[in-house]
């Protein structure tokens, strides 16, 4: 049998309190987790679909006229989609635009892209923030003025109205058919603003990206031939510092949270221990006088400590978890987008950093709890066991 196993299952630890202090630090651990994940999912989403993980453009790429186009399918295209990571290789026409909407006027990028095949011709799909701006709903013309060597009028069709991801004035992404860009700007089908490759989920993290847009960009100058545009590899990190920058002060934030969570629940817990020493002293006293170590008798302790960190982390994960799902569906917590990129807190379950955090937390908490364990070598029996 084992003794301190058995001896800690006949204890009982009356701690509410410091079971809803430890319930708590994970709750907020865990809401600091996922909060952390959702802005770096839903901020990555945004700028891929802007300009995706990777672009091959022009040096002299300018989005107001139609100078300087590249091709659609250079001979280097089966090179770099077939590299490891690589979801997909798109071409893409981007144009600047001046939309007007009675007496209103704002500058958006439209973006042509190959698989709006479906759509109708001169159909596009608006921004939810655009169409608040300008008042624009589906079935509404939409009229638009490109500026180059003279200006072009076009008159779309709003035929969606998008959900904004990042919601800026710097974010106006206008999405269309690709022919309708290559039409106003006088291209045939083989040419393109850039192409946007795309990578699959599990090469997303800044330090991947980056090493996939070196190894693009030497791709594409490697296995390009004579006839191939110059193209230079921009990665979505370098296009948006700002962004990445932000998350990454995100990230800091939460490093933080962990530590100070960890700490409070952990300083919660060596009171409440503490406590549980000073109710049973003579109970230690008995146990040292029948031969006991100190070490078996800190492990007594420390098995009913842990049970109780156990429970707190179990209440606190599940209450962290409900959370995310009533806010992931309902999106009943706002932002304003203006200071947060986006409208709502995002909230992502990222479940491998979940278990990472529990682990790391439970782990400094039992090792703040061999602290107040000092404490059982201080009792002495003689003193502490009564005699009847």
């Amino acid at each position: 049998m084992n003794a301190p196993r058995f001896i800690a299952s006949r204890l009982r630890f009356k701690g509410k309190i410091a079971i809803i202090s430890v319930a708590l630090s994970f709750f907020i651990m865990i809401i600091a987790v996922a909060v952390s994940s959702g802005f770096r999912r839903e901020i990555r989403a945004g700028v891929s679909s802007i300009s995706g993980d990777i672009q091959l453009t022009p040096s002299t790429l300018n989005y107001v006229n139609e100078d300087d186009p590249v091709s659609a399918s250079p001979t280097y295209l089966p090179a770099v989609d077939s590299l490891a990571g690589v979801k997909s290789v798109i071409p893409v026409v981007y144009r600047a635009g001046i939309v007007k909407a009675g007496d209103e006027i704002q500058g958006v990028l439209f973006k042509g892209v190959p698989d709006r095949k479906d759509t109708v011709s001169l159909g596009v799909s608006i921004p939810s923030r655009l169409s608040e701006m300008l008042g624009l709903q589906v079935g509404d013309k939409m009229l638009t003025y490109f500026v180059g060597e003279r200006i072009k009028v076009r008159r779309f069709e709003i035929t969606e109205v998008y959900p904004s991801v990042i919601e800026s004035e710097e974010s106006l992404l206008v999405l269309c058919p690709i022919a309708d860009l290559r039409r106003l700007n006088g291209w045939d089908e083989g040419q393109a603003s850039a192409l946007e490759v795309t990578l699959k989920d599990g090469y997303k993290s800044p330090a991947a990206i980056q090493l996939l847009a070196e190894e693009v960009g030497m791709t594409a100058l490697l296995r390009s031939s004579d006839t191939d545009d110059p193209t230079v590899a921009t990665s979505v990190i370098r296009k948006y510092p700002q962004l990445f920058g932000w998350l990454d002060l995100i990230d800091f934030n939460v490093v933080l949270i962990l530590i100070l969570m960890t700490v409070v629940a952990g300083f919660n817990m060596i009171s409440g221990l503490l406590i549980l020493l000073f109710r049973h002293i003579s109970t230690i006293g008995t146990l040292k006088s029948m031969g006991m170590t100190d070490r078996d008798i800190s492990s007594v302790f420390l098995r009913v400590s842990s049970d109780l960190v156990l429970k707190g982390m179990l209440i606190g994960n599940a209450a962290a978890l409900l959370f995310c799902l009533i806010q992931g569906t309902t999106h009943l917590l706002k932002l304003n987008p203006a200071n947060y990129f986006v409208s709502f807190v995002p909230v992502s379950v990222n479940l491998p950093m979940i278990l990472l955090a529990d682990g790391v937390a439970y782990g400094l908490i039992m090792l703040l709890l061999l602290i107040p364990c000092l404490f059982i070598s201080k009792v002495d029996p003689a003193r502490t066991v009564r005699t009847r």
